[in-house]
């Protein structure tokens, strides 16, 4: 895998900032191309969350233009942020989003922002996407589970502050599932860079296949350590997870989306949800 076009969705949370960072980061490092996506609320939205008995209220007063005002302005302040950040990083403006190389451009949609972010992310090599403080307590948000399930592409989950250090130390949590191996391919460009790389072992080394997982990575001219994780009940071991690539002083995070039931629509099981209710880390996760 490379990483030639990235795709920044741009929320407008406190992410953002992180988001932008990220991405910018990664256009200056792998000379990729990188475009910053913003969905805004349409009309039609803001009606049917007025609702029947509010609409008349909320029109009278104004406050549908208010509300699509505010968005036109929170628009307006994400596209300065974005192209000081491409500033920073020397980053030009592309003229058209077809255009070769790095650079970056700029794009705002209106409408539902999880379909059309996991649509647009299948002409990307990376999405990278922001998970705010604001939602702490949720596990995920619609738009993060659209963009894994359905635009077959690897997300970037940035953290709310941009990390001082990315991708020097990579922890990849490593059970042997489908999932697990799909995330190392995607991380491939970031573990030929890395500075250390440890396998966290999930589970049953030898089922899991840890020590297949290493020489390959070797093959590859990527040395690689292995550190069992500490026995712990279901429930803990996202938990524990993140502890052990916190002693091991990781700057990202590689995991896998894992689903408890392979019939339930979601990528997050268990220990994922674990692992994004808590992570101060920059997630890689493909599904």
């Amino acid at each position: 895998m490379i990483i030639k076009t990235i795709l920044a969705g741009l929320s407008g949370g406190s992410a953002s900032d992180s988001v932008i960072e990220l991405a910018c980061r990664l256009a200056e490092q792998f000379a990729a191309y990188v475009e910053g996506l913003h969905v805004r609320i349409d009309a039609g939205e803001l009606v049917i969350a007025a609702g029947a008995e509010g609409l008349a209220a909320a029109t009278s007063m104004g406050l549908t233009d208010q509300l699509l005002a505010e968005a036109m302005e929170k628009a307006k302040h994400l596209q300065q942020a974005f192209m000081a950040a491409a500033t920073r990083h020397g980053l030009a403006l592309h003229s058209e989003a077809t255009a070769a190389g790095p650079g970056v451009s700029w794009r705002v949609e209106s409408g539902d922002a999880p379909a059309i972010v996991a649509s647009r992310a299948r002409f990307f090599d990376l999405a990278v996407l922001g998970r705010s403080d604001r939602v702490v307590n949720q596990p995920h948000t619609d738009v993060i589970e659209e963009t894994l399930l359905h635009s077959g592409r690897p997300v970037l989950l940035a953290p709310s502050e941009p990390p001082p250090a990315f991708g020097e130390r990579i922890a990849i949590g490593w059970n042997g599932s489908d999932e697990a191996v799909r995330s190392v391919t995607a991380s491939l460009p970031f573990l030929r860079r890395a500075r250390d790389v440890v396998l966290v072992e999930l589970g049953d080394s030898d089922k899991a296949g840890t020590a297949d997982m290493q020489a390959y990575l070797l093959m590859l001219g990527i040395a690689s350590r292995s550190r069992k994780l500490r026995d712990v009940r279901g429930a803990n071991v996202g938990t524990e997870l993140l502890s052990t690539a916190a002693d091991e002083g990781a700057d990202l995070l590689v995991l896998g989306g894992y689903s408890r039931s392979p019939l339930r629509q979601s990528v997050f099981g268990g220990t994922t949800r674990q692992v994004l209710a808590a992570s101060r880390l920059p997630l890689l996760m493909a599904h």
